[in-house]
């Protein structure tokens, strides 16, 4: 059920659903994403209005293979009062692996072994002005629009368990309204995207995206039930 925050609601109950992220399997480095058997692209589309629970776009998650693709057929036109802050900006990423730990997961015993090496690596790092405060997330989570890895929570877990087994799903997707913020920029931007100083030289949200205050949905799937069921969580700061 659509809800309102301010936005406009659609005029019909069919609503031309939005393109997220396009992912081939040949694009991505191996192994991050475990693709269903049979398929080679990942199409996630969602709903571009509010949704009552949990606040945010409905999206969906499609497996398909491209060899069973014959006429590509154009996208419908966004429904003139869908929330241009849920149209993402048409853009081509250049997928690279990364390395994560995890923060908001961490048991806390291990959280208390660590932060003396957390102090070192904020220590480690290149001044560039003034260097803002970090945190034990700004080290271990890359933040922004990612396949795999570890949820960059804001504001606590928002893990979400199968409906059908019971087990919880795996991260499969965070859509982020921003790729880094004013810290986890000095950790986390590719040097390409830097200045000759060092400095930020790109736009901190190139899609467009404004989920709530600056926040991301994350979509899990079932890696157990043979279909693959999917969910979603809204969070945001």
């Amino acid at each position: 059920m659509h809800h309102t925050f301010g936005d406009g609601l659609p005029s019909s109950s069919r609503v031309p659903m939005v393109p997220v992220v396009q992912a081939f399997r040949s694009d991505l480095p191996p192994g991050v994403v475990p693709f269903p058997d049979g398929t080679d692209i990942l199409q996630v589309l969602w709903c571009p209005f509010t949704h009552e629970f949990p606040g945010s776009p409905w999206p969906l998650v499609f497996w398909r293979d491209s060899s069973t693709v014959r006429t590509v057929r154009p996208a419908p036109p966004t429904d003139p009062a869908a929330s241009r802050r849920y149209v993402p900006a048409p853009c081509v990423v250049h997928p690279e692996r990364v390395t994560e730990y995890p923060s908001w997961d961490l048991p806390e015993d291990l959280a208390d072994e660590w932060r003396d090496d957390f102090r070192r690596l904020q220590a480690a790092i290149p001044p560039h002005g003034a260097l803002p405060l970090l945190s034990f997330s700004d080290f271990a989570e890359a933040p922004g629009i990612k396949l795999g890895g570890y949820p960059s929570w804001f504001t606590g877990e928002g893990w979400v368990d199968c409906e059908r087994c019971g087990r919880r799903m795996d991260h499969l997707l965070t859509v982020a309204s921003w790729e880094c913020d004013g810290a986890s920029w000095h950790i986390w931007l590719p040097l390409e995207d830097r200045d000759e100083d060092g400095g930020r030289a790109v736009p901190v949200d190139p899609t467009g995206l404004a989920l709530g205050d600056v926040g991301s949905v994350y979509i899990f799937e079932c890696r157990v039930c043979p279909d693959r069921p999917f969910a979603h969580w809204w969070d945001c700061s």
